[in-house]
């Protein structure tokens, strides 16, 4: 790792030396703000955002017009414009004023300058590796609980969501900022069925009428991890086409209780609208920030026209069926029965 992207203050090094990396990101987040222009700008603009809440039967959806976002709600990731262009993740490409923080297991923590949270990081891998989840789900586990104190950590896979699907990241934003963190035992409550409550490990199969998605509350990493790969498994029987089924992920991490995340699945990366053309194409791409309860919408116009029929038009299109997702519950409660 180049050691000249490790910012270099007191402060922060004794609080990464003490192990407390929720702290010293606060500490840089600070410290970069004054000090590269392109990360104050994006706070700027982030402090300017238009807010418009959408209710639900038992919850709701903050849409927040972003026009800094549009580079990452865009972004193209198919196969070839990925080959064509430079890896803006990995270290030589990054700008000379972003500087981060290591974090155990090979990641650096770096401010995202086009943030959506009022404290927004990106945590990427030191060596140029693929966006995916199963091989990097403990990781995923680890640097939620480092930053659990104040952060919630996402994932968004490289069919879905991922504006870097060829470098492996995850995001880190301020914890109970995302709606579905708060309402989450409300939904839990009325939306969802409990497949699983053994070994101080709860998963649970909800489907609001939005969102479809499982819950893992646990303690235990290594059951964490065990029934994650099952959820992956039968997602993957159900895309059938060899790659990593389309999900985004939800993880928060509090000392008493352990972790909670959240694993919504996927059918399609954007929904049709975002392929219209002229005036009725909608700029949104729906990624675990999206899910997660802050809809992001780049486009002023598409701001002022959302509402709650089209939210549903457009979330309902990108996640799995019903019968797909029925499928994977009763799946999992037989394998919890075995």
């Amino acid at each position: 790792m180049n050691t000249n992207r490790l910012i270099d203050n007191k402060e922060i090094i004794s609080l990464v030396k003490s192990g407390n990396y929720a702290d010293a990101s606060v500490r840089l987040l600070k410290l970069q703000r004054k000090e590269w222009g392109e990360l104050a700008k994006g706070y700027n603009m982030l402090e300017l955002v238009k807010l418009k809440t959408l209710f639900f039967e038992g919850f709701k959806l903050e849409l927040q017009f972003n026009p800094g976002r549009i580079k990452s709600t865009s972004a193209k990731v198919d196969k070839l414009s990925i080959q064509n262009r430079d890896c803006f993740l990995c270290d030589g490409n990054l700008p000379v004023e972003q500087k981060g923080i290591t974090l155990p297991g090979e990641y650096l923590i770096l401010c995202n300058p086009y943030p959506v949270f009022p404290e927004h990081f990106t945590v990427v891998a030191a060596d140029h590796k693929s966006q995916e989840i199963l091989i990097y789900f403990q990781d995923f586990l680890s640097v939620s609980r480092l930053l659990g104190s104040k952060y919630s950590l996402i994932y968004n896979g490289p069919k879905c969501g991922a504006s870097a699907p060829d470098h492996l990241h995850f995001q880190a934003g301020t914890k109970q900022f995302m709606p579905i963190e708060n309402e989450f035992f409300l939904l839990k409550n009325e939306f969802g069925e409990v497949i699983s409550e053994n070994n101080n490990t709860i998963v649970t199969g909800i489907n609001d009428g939005l969102r479809k998605y499982f819950s893992l509350e646990s303690k235990d990493e290594k059951k964490l991890a065990e029934v994650f790969n099952k959820i992956y498994d039968l997602s993957g029987k159900i895309s059938g086409n060899g790659v990593e089924p389309k999900m985004n992920l939800i993880s928060k991490y509090d000392t008493e209780t352990g972790w909670l995340v959240i694993i919504f699945l996927r059918s399609k990366h954007r929904s049709s609208h975002y392929y219209l053309k002229g005036k009725k194409r909608i700029i949104i791409s729906p990624a675990a920030i999206d899910l997660g309860g802050i809809c992001v919408v780049p486009i002023q116009e598409d701001f002022e026209r959302m509402e709650e029929e089209l939210i549903r038009e457009i979330y309902n299109e990108v996640f799995i069926s019903n019968e797909a997702f029925e499928y994977i519950k009763s799946s999992m409660k037989r394998n919890f029965t075995q």
